[in-house]
C-alpha cells in the first residue's frame, strides 16, 4: 500500500481553500448532500489525511468537511453538515471516470491538477480495502475488522451508481463496503445493530466484516462498514413490483419476510436492553405523533380536512396508557420497508442499512421504540408497492399485509393485528410523514398516502 501520511495543520486549510470553489457547485448536486434548496457559503475542514501522495501521478485525500449554509426560518442554530470526501488527484482525468469530475484547480497546493470523486477509481479504492485488510491506523482514521474475519487481496473494485443516501463499492462478488456520506459523531445503529446481531447469531443480517472510524478531538465518528456481499440478491422493492407485473402472489415471500423481521426483532431485544413504556414514557412519543400531525396539516392543505380524525388515532393510544396499558420498546431497525430487505435465489431474506432515518439525531435513532413502529413501515411499504404497479392486483396489499403479520406472529408469538390501536397509531403517523415528503418532492406521488389517509381518517381507532 502506498506510504500514507496526515496533513498538517499548516498545509490543510490551503487544501481546502484550493477545492472550496470547485467543491460549492460539485457537493449539492450529489444524491447524498442533505441541505439541498439553500446555498452552500463555505467550508471548514474537520479532518484531512493524505492516502496518496498528490505530487504523484494518482493522489488520494480522505477530507471531512462541515458544509455551512443558511438556516431555514425557525431552524436552530446548527454548526453545518459535516460529509466524507474521497478526492483523487490526476494531471487530467481518463474518459472512463469523466463522470466522477468535480473540477480543475487553480489556486492552492493542487494548482493544474484535476480533482475527483475518488470512489470511482478502482486503485484508490483497492487503498481503502487494503487498510481495513491490514486494520491501518492513519492520522485519526481507524480501519478496524472483527476478530476471525479474513480479507483476501486481488478483489476487483466497482462503485454502486445506483442512487443511495451513502456510497457503496463492491469488491469481486465478496464484499460491499457502504461508505457513510453524511457523518456525525457516536455510535451509529449502522455499525452497532448488525454487530450485535452477528454476535447473537443472527443469520437475517450479513454480519459486518470490518469497518473505518475517525477518532477526532475525542469523539468518534463511524464512516463506513464492510459486509459480505449478497450475489444475485434482489431488493424487495423490486421483486414486489416484478411479482405484480406477472400477477403473481407474494403472500408466500411476505410471510417469509414477516418471519425474518420477527427474527430480528427477537435477537435486538435478547442482545440490547429493552424499557417498559407506561403512560409517563408513551406520552412524549403521542405528543411528538400530533405535533408532526400538526405540522403536516399547515404544510399540506389536502390533509386539513382529516386532522381531527387522524388525531383520534394518537389520543385513542394515550387513553390506552392512561387506562395502565404497558408496551415493550425495543432497538429496531428504525427505517423499515421492502427496498431494505434482500431475497436470495434460494429464497433468503435479509435485512439492511440499520441507519434508522438519516434526518433524524442519532441520539433519537439509537432510542429503544415499540417493534411495531417496524412493522408499520413494511406494511405501509405494500401499499406503495400496490400503487406503484402499472396493473394494479384487487386486494394485493391486504394480503401481503397478512400474510405479513401472520409471519411475524409465528416466530414472536404476537400478531401486530392484535393491538389495533398501536398499530393504527404507528401507520397513521407513518403515512402523515409520506404525505409530507411526497408533496415536498415527488407531488405525482401524493395520492398514495393520502389513499391511506382517507382509510385511516374512516376507522375506528379501537
Amino acid at each position: 500500500m502506498a506510504e500514507t501520511v496526515t496533513l498538517s495543520g499548516k498545509t490543510s486549510p490551503g487544501l481546502l481553500a484550493s477545492l472550496d470553489p470547485l467543491l460549492r457547485e460539485w457537493l449539492p448536486r450529489q444524491r447524498w448532500f442533505a441541505g439541498k434548496g439553500r446555498p452552500v457559503t463555505g467550508f471548514s475542514l474537520v479532518a484531512a489525511t493524505e492516502l496518496l501522495r498528490a505530487d504523484g501521478r494518482l493522489g488520494l485525500f480522505h477530507l471531512l468537511v462541515r458544509a455551512h449554509q443558511p438556516l431555514t426560518l425557525g431552524a436552530e442554530p446548527h454548526p453545518g453538515d459535516c460529509y466524507q470526501l474521497l478526492i483523487g488527484v490526476r494531471e487530467a482525468l481518463p474518459p472512463r471516470l469523466a463522470p466522477a469530475l468535480i473540477g480543475h484547480v487553480d489556486q492552492g497546493p493542487l494548482t493544474g491538477r484535476t480533482v475527483y470523486d475518488a470512489l470511482y477509481d478502482s486503485r484508490p479504492a483497492e487503498v481503502l480495502l487494503e487498510a481495513l485488510r491490514t486494520q491501518a491506523h492513519i492520522g485519526g482514521l481507524r480501519f478496524e475488522r472483527e476478530p476471525g474475519q479474513e480479507i483476501r487481496t486481488g478483489l476487483v473494485p466497482r462503485l454502486v451508481t445506483a442512487e443511495q443516501s451513502n456510497s457503496s463499492v463492491v469488491y469481486g462478488d465478496t464484499f460491499i463496503l457502504k461508505l457513510l456520506r453524511r457523518v456525525v459523531p457516536g455510535v451509529n445503529p449502522d455499525l452497532e445493530l448488525p454487530l450485535a446481531l452477528a454476535r447473537e447469531g443472527c443469520p437475517r443480517v450479513p454480519a459486518p466484516t470490518a469497518w473505518l472510524r475517525a477518532e477526532l478531538a475525542g469523539e468518534s465518528y463511524v464512516l463506513g462498514v464492510l459486509q459480505p456481499f449478497l450475489q444475485g440478491a434482489t431488493d424487495g422493492w423490486e421483486l414486489a413490483l416484478r411479482e405484480l407485473a406477472k400477477g403473481e402472489d407474494f403472500g408466500a415471500e411476505a410471510r417469509a419476510l414477516g418471519r425474518a423481521t420477527a427474527e430480528v426483532h427477537t435477537a435486538l431485544a435478547r442482545a440490547l436492553p429493552t424499557v417498559t413504556l407506561g403512560h409517563t414514557q408513551l406520552q412524549p412519543l403521542v405528543d411528538g405523533m400530533i405535533e408532526r400531525l400538526d405540522v403536516a396539516a399547515q404544510a399540506v392543505p389536502t390533509l386539513r380536512p382529516y386532522a381531527p380524525a387522524l388525531r383520534s388515532a394518537f389520543t385513542a393510544l394515550a387513553d390506552l396508557a392512561s387506562e395502565g396499558r404497558t408496551w415493550t420498546a425495543q432497538r429496531i431497525h428504525g427505517d423499515l420497508h421492502l427496498g431494505q430487505c434482500l431475497r436470495s435465489p434460494a429464497g433468503q431474506w435479509w435485512l439492511i442499512d440499520f441507519e434508522g432515518e438519516p434526518s433524524k439525531p442519532l441520539a433519537e435513532r439509537r432510542m429503544p421504540q415499540p417493534p411495531v413502529r417496524d412493522i408499520a413501515g413494511m406494511l405501509r411499504s405494500f401499499d406503495y408497492a400496490a400503487h406503484s404497479a402499472a396493473s394494479q392486483a384487487e386486494g394485493w396489499a391486504e394480503a401481503c399485509r397478512a400474510a405479513y403479520c401472520s409471519g411475524y406472529a409465528e416466530v414472536s408469538g404476537r400478531d401486530p393485528r392484535t393491538d389495533p390501536v398501536l398499530l393504527r397509531a404507528y401507520e397513521t403517523d407513518k403515512a402523515i410523514y409520506e404525505v409530507v415528503y411526497e408533496a415536498r418532492h415527488r407531488p405525482d406521488w401524493l395520492p398514495v398516502p393520502m389513499a391511506a389517509i382517507e382509510r385511516y381518517a374512516a376507522s375506528d381507532p379501537h
